[in-house]
């Protein structure tokens, strides 16, 4: 199609645009206004523009306020004595959270959940470390009795030697667990993480 080809589709199509604000945004404003008609595409491109802006700036918002709750987490675990009972049982109120916990394909252990042999490498897509589920699935194994209130979970790897382990982050509020920008903060929680733990099981008991 040439311009002359969308130019007459447009006129035959007069409602196109106004049912597709989106578009706006990608459209260069005429330089003049001329008419009611053009000062309500102007109007039209604005409209749009503060919309696409209000949500980046929200999206900032909740990516701040995160950031301010993993900070809070790694505190907790500073003064820890079992970085996986912290996880369970102060993490929750700490990062606004239903679920917290540690998930590993090991042996049970306290304030750990256990997964079935090739669990992780199944839920974590090949070379993610982190990520963020905006339709979580296998609920029960993963958040336990908390499994009826999450409704978006975050999973990170923690890197320790050993059985592979999850870090398992569950909400009930979507905006707990920001969907964008949080995957590098996640990973940097579970490293945090394995590093308490690596201190306090390198401990002679």
């Amino acid at each position: 199609m040439n311009e002359e080809d969308v130019a007459g589709w447009l006129r035959d199509h007069p409602g196109f645009l106004a049912g597709r604000p989106d578009l706006y945004r990608l459209l260069a404003p005429p330089r003049r206004v001329h008419g009611e008609e053009l000062a309500d595409h102007m109007a039209a491109m604005i409209t749009a523009e503060r919309a696409a802006t209000r949500h980046l700036t929200e999206a900032a918002r909740e990516g701040d306020g995160f950031a301010a709750r993993i900070q809070a987490a790694i505190l907790a675990l500073i003064a820890s004595r079992d970085p996986a009972e912290t996880v369970a049982q102060e993490w929750p109120a700490l990062l606004g959270l239903e679920h917290c916990a540690l998930a590993s394909e090991g042996p049970p252990a306290a304030h750990r959940l256990s997964l079935p042999a090739g669990s992780v490498s199944r839920l974590m897509p090949a070379g993610r470390e982190a990520l963020i589920r905006l339709e979580p699935t296998e609920l029960l194994l993963l958040h336990a009795e908390a499994a009826a209130l999450v409704l978006r979970d975050a999973l990170a790897l923690v890197p320790l030697p050993g059985p592979p382990t999850l870090l398992v982050l569950g909400a009930r509020d979507k905006a707990a667990l920001p969907s964008r920008g949080a995957a590098a903060q996640l990973q940097f929680l579970a490293a945090a993480l394995a590093a308490a733990l690596s201190r306090i099981e390198g401990k002679p008991r």
